[in-house]
């Protein structure tokens, strides 16, 4: 159950980005949906009596960390949302973990470039291209223009989700806070950061609410950068890193059947064509199309199960979610 909710809510969450984006600028998207996730999360810290990390270092690296996991790409997916439709914002999104290990072939010595990651990344970078369709765009029009734009900030905010994910693997040392104090911590930091940054950035324009605007908002905000994130946590507490990841395979497919159904977008051969191929070569370059690699997530389900209350941390705000 918890598995369908996370899958909804961040497949949803692209959703709540297009709609909150008619009344809101991409600023100001980015600080409430922050604002708001850091508000849910700070009560559960004091419901739960939980202890804050401590130390100036460590409060530096999260402050970072957040700026890349939160601020940035949150602020690129919400003024892509206002250009594209939501559905194809989704399944740019599921390019994030080709840049994550991209990045961290770049920045990680032990992370080594084999063959069948070099398959898996050709066969993503063909999906990307067929998705952009960049035969399609005319770039001598404003138009086709902001498009491409658009689709380079989609890819643009992965990047920096693959930074913020390295970095979280060199600065905080796994297992000394849990899922949720980590995810706590961030989510405050960036709704700080961004309040902080945004009349220097746009957040200043005007705004113009009404009811599908402030539930979008409550919903991303509240459910999408805030509880989903304690149930991803669980989920991986229970079913282990490799079977919890999967849950991000789903939230394409749900970005673009909401976006069909409820806002009516039309769905083009070469989105759903290359979503496959990114998908595909993701699954090549994680190692989850070879063989012994169910037996793998089998026997990891199978470890953790036997673990008393052991969580595993994954980074916070994953996502444009």
């Amino acid at each position: 159950m918890l598995f369908a909710a996370v899958s909804l809510a961040w497949g949803a969450s692209f959703l709540f980005i297009k709609v909150a984006g008619t009344g809101l600028a991409a600023v100001q998207v980015m600080v409430g949906r922050l604002g708001l996730g850091a508000a849910l999360l700070v009560l559960v810290m004091l419901i739960t009596r939980r202890r804050w990390p401590r130390g100036i270092r460590i409060w530096g690296n999260l402050l970072l960390i957040s700026a890349f996991l939160c601020v940035i790409p949150f602020t690129l997916y919400a003024w892509a949302g206002q250009h594209i439709p939501s559905g194809l914002s989704s399944i740019y999104n599921a390019t994030t973990p080709i840049a994550t290990l991209l990045v961290a072939l770049a920045l990680l010595p032990d992370e080594r470039l084999t063959r069948t990651r070099t398959v898996g990344l050709l066969i993503a970078a063909t999906g990307v291209v067929v998705v952009a369709s960049p035969w399609s765009l005319t770039l001598n029009e404003q138009n086709g223009t902001v498009l491409l734009l658009a689709q380079l900030a989609c890819l643009g905010a992965n990047l920096c989700y693959a930074i913020a994910f390295v970095l979280s693997r060199r600065l905080l040392r796994t297992g000394e806070y849990d899922a949720t104090t980590i995810a706590a911590s961030q989510i405050t930091l960036a709704a700080v950061l961004g309040l902080a940054i945004s009349p220097f950035i746009g957040g200043l324009e005007p705004v113009h609410l009404d009811i599908p605007v402030v539930a979008s908002m409550l919903a991303l905000g509240l459910v999408c950068t805030g509880v989903v994130y304690i149930w991803h946590a669980t989920i991986i507490g229970a079913w282990g890193a490799t079977a919890g990841a999967t849950v991000t395979y789903v939230t394409p497919l749900v970005g673009v059947v909401l976006g069909i159904a409820v806002l009516g977008e039309t769905l083009h051969w070469n989105e759903p064509v290359g979503g496959l191929l990114i998908l595909a070569g993701v699954l090549i370059s994680q190692g989850l199309l070879t063989r012994g690699s169910l037996t793998r997530t089998a026997r990891e389900r199978k470890e953790s199960s036997t673990c008393s209350g052991g969580t595993s941390q994954s980074p916070a705000g994953r996502g444009a979610s």
